[in-house]
């Protein structure tokens, strides 16, 4: 080989690597942000009483289940919630780890 055609496949390596970094960066989620806006979803900090996450569910204990914004949290990604009292069962699937962490921070 040439040192041109070694210097091409160089170049190729790293453009791809970059295009690479970027894609991940740009699909990778700020949990911070999305917790926050669950936070204000769910009533404000002041509306939990407790949060628990179980796998790919996120339980959360509530005082005013009705402030809830369920349309909100569904956006967030949430797929599916379900109320019991005065607790939520929200099912975000390998989120709900991530998003349990930061609230927890928050609250």
């Amino acid at each position: 080989m040439e040192w041109e055609q070694i210097i091409t496949y160089v170049i190729i390596a790293v453009a791809l690597l970059i295009i690479t970094l970027v894609v991940v960066k740009l699909n990778k989620k700020d949990f911070n942000i999305e917790a926050n806006k669950l936070v204000t979803y769910l009533g404000g900090k002041d509306n939990i009483i407790n949060a628990e996450c179980n796998m790919s569910r996120f339980k959360v204990i509530l005082k005013d289940v009705s402030i809830v914004d369920k349309e909100g949290i569904q956006k967030l990604g949430a797929k599916g919630i379900v109320e019991i009292d005065n607790q939520l069962k929200i099912i975000f699937g390998k989120d709900a780890v991530m998003l349990k962490k930061y609230i927890s921070q928050i609250i």
